[in-house]
């Protein structure tokens, strides 16, 4: 399998207390080339905890837009840039959706608070 940048995808990825986390969605954020070469993706994690949605590291995606419609998502659900991983390809199960141009630039933006560049 092959993802692109910006794909809303289900992996079981790492849980931030280390360990095996559960399955839940994430943004990939690497860039395409490395996406067709690498066995390993570089994703933000997603959560349904809209409690950081406003946050500049934060993006907030509402499903009943047509914007967060196209994401895949099941409910409103923040992209916490805060949350960066490394997953291997095989652990990612599916693509669900894809973030639109609007919501790139945004979560450009907040990878850039992010990471203070």
């Amino acid at each position: 399998m092959t993802v692109r940048r910006g794909e809303v995808i289900l992996t079981r990825g790492p849980h931030a207390a280390g360990g095996r986390g559960k399955k839940r969605p994430a943004v990939v954020v690497q860039a395409d080339g490395y996406n067709q070469t690498e066995r390993f993706v570089i994703v933000t994690e997603v959560t349904s905890n809209l409690a950081r949605a406003t946050d500049p590291a934060h993006l907030l995606i509402e499903v009943a837009t047509p914007d967060g419609a196209a994401t895949g998502l099941a409910r409103d659900s923040v992209v916490t840039c805060m949350q960066l991983a490394t997953v291997s390809m095989d652990r990612v199960d599916r693509v669900i959706g894809r973030l639109s141009p609007a919501l790139m630039t945004r979560l450009d933006a907040c990878l850039k608070a992010s990471l203070g560049i």
